[in-house]
């Protein structure tokens, strides 16, 4: 059997026993959970920042702000991003049968791809902490367009395109390091790992605040947290079990019996 624990601790059958009984869970998810279809994620060995350190200033918003350069380098990437061709995995899809199987209380996701929407679940069941790749917000005026509308622009010609109403900077309408998150979103995740019996933290180093936070919020709660990652994070001491194997393998293999 796979999904083996480290240091003797519980493994994928205790976990497995853990999501048939929990009533509601969340799940957090990040990067790991969508390398599977094809997008890579950002501090891995073959990570974005990890080939490219710079281009972690395309995500940091007094960069992208101040330097036009960095606009542009950024309208290119999402104009070029996998997001556009990448299907759902069976990671994602293991997510949607623990929704029909009535036992899924919210995914909150740092991943802005859209691919658990795709998958098949409920809008309303996902929270998408820092943002979409879909949608575009002028900084100046707020107004919200679609993704696809400004890289038609970024084709014809606009390699920086401004808001139509104010002439503002417009950026993806996702979160970057230096902006806050929205304060809805961010309530209506911390009421999800408040609110649930079983978390489970699925292809994110839990680095990243506030969303890594999730994680103890639940605890504190008197959920049972479990890590299903690739590399060890900060929370694995307050985890009840850690699992290694690759999501794609070990997502579906947790949620068959409830699935049933």
């Amino acid at each position: 059997m796979s999904g083996s624990p480290e240091h003797g601790g519980p493994g994928e059958p205790d976990v497995r026993r853990w999501v048939q009984a929990a009533r509601r869970i969340t799940v957090l998810t990040g990067a790991g959970i969508s390398t599977e279809s094809g997008i890579p994620d950002f501090r891995g060995p073959q990570g974005v920042w990890t080939k490219d350190p710079s281009a972690a200033r395309l995500f940091t918003l007094q960069d992208y702000v101040a330097d036009r350069d960095v606009r542009l380098r950024a309208w290119e990437g999402r104009r070029d991003h996998p997001a556009w061709a990448a299907e759902p995995n069976d990671g994602h899809r293991a997510l949607v049968a623990l929704e029909r199987a009535g036992r899924l209380r919210a995914v909150v996701t740092q991943n802005i791809d859209g691919l658990h929407l795709r998958a098949g679940h409920d809008p309303g069941r996902v929270i998408e902490i820092h943002g979409t790749l879909f949608d575009v917000e002028c900084l100046g005026c707020g107004r919200v367009t679609t993704m696809r509308e400004n890289l038609d622009r970024v084709v014809a010609g606009e390699p920086d395109p401004a808001c139509l109403v104010c002439g503002g900077i417009q950026k993806a309408a996702t979160i970057s390091f230096g902006q806050a998150l929205k304060p809805d979103v961010l309530d209506a995740a911390w009421h999800a790992a408040q609110d649930c019996d079983l978390l489970l933290a699925v292809g994110t180093t839990l680095q990243v605040q506030p969303a890594a936070g999730l994680a103890e919020v639940a605890v504190r709660a008197g959920a049972r947290l479990v890590v299903v990652n690739r590399d060890p994070t900060p929370y694995d001491g307050l985890a009840a079990a850690t699992l290694r194997d690759p999501i794609g393998e070990v997502l579906p293999r947790l949620v068959e019996p409830t699935a049933a």
